[in-house]
């Protein structure tokens, strides 16, 4: 059972850390300060605070709950912010996060998945935190990449068809990784 914990932390590691902060990146990089905090409207979130949810989420959840770090997070404040924080600092905020979770993981005793935590008032296992945390980064990340054709117009082209009906990660730029 261990080979397969010790799986389940390392494949969240490359999701969050490799795949998903790529992806964010990528978006980032081809949006406007305008569009980075734009808001179709009130109730939804822009792109900017997205990505300080996500760094909120990731520090509370993993490097607090999981960790034992102390959680300072104002969750409100990460929807409440209508400043145009430049990019780099927001990426810079979320990039520091995943650092933080990866140093957690990295100490993570596959067998520790199994420990309770106290996060935002839940008593959840090591596992399903983790487990949480990728869920809710993938589904923030798709409303990231939505926001981001839908202010471009363009294709992120992170996937590409070869010849032979395969795909291939465009944007890693490894022809051979397929998916």
């Amino acid at each position: 059972m261990t080979d397969i914990a010790q799986a389940f932390i390392d494949q969240s590691r490359r999701f969050l850390l490799k795949e998903y902060l790529r992806k964010i990146e990528r978006c980032v990089d081809e949006l406007s300060d305008e569009d980075l905090w734009w808001r179709p409207n009130e109730t939804s979130n822009s792109v900017g605070n997205l990505l300080l949810h996500l760094a909120g989420n990731v520090r509370q959840w993993i490097v607090s709950g999981v960790g034992g770090a102390h959680d300072g997070r104002q969750r409100q404040q990460e929807f409440d912010e209508h400043a145009p924080l430049p990019a780099e600092a927001l990426l810079a905020r979320l990039r520091e996060a995943l650092d933080d979770l990866d140093r957690v993981l990295d100490d993570l005793d596959p067998a520790d998945l199994s420990q309770r935590c106290h996060i935002q008032g839940l008593e959840v296992t090591a596992f399903e935190a983790l487990y949480h945390v990728v869920e809710h980064f993938s589904t923030h990340l798709g409303q990231i990449i939505y926001i981001t054709k839908l202010r471009t117009g363009r294709d992120l082209r992170f996937y590409e068809m070869n010849a032979d009906g395969s795909v291939r990660r465009g944007w890693l730029g490894d022809a051979k990784e397929r998916v």
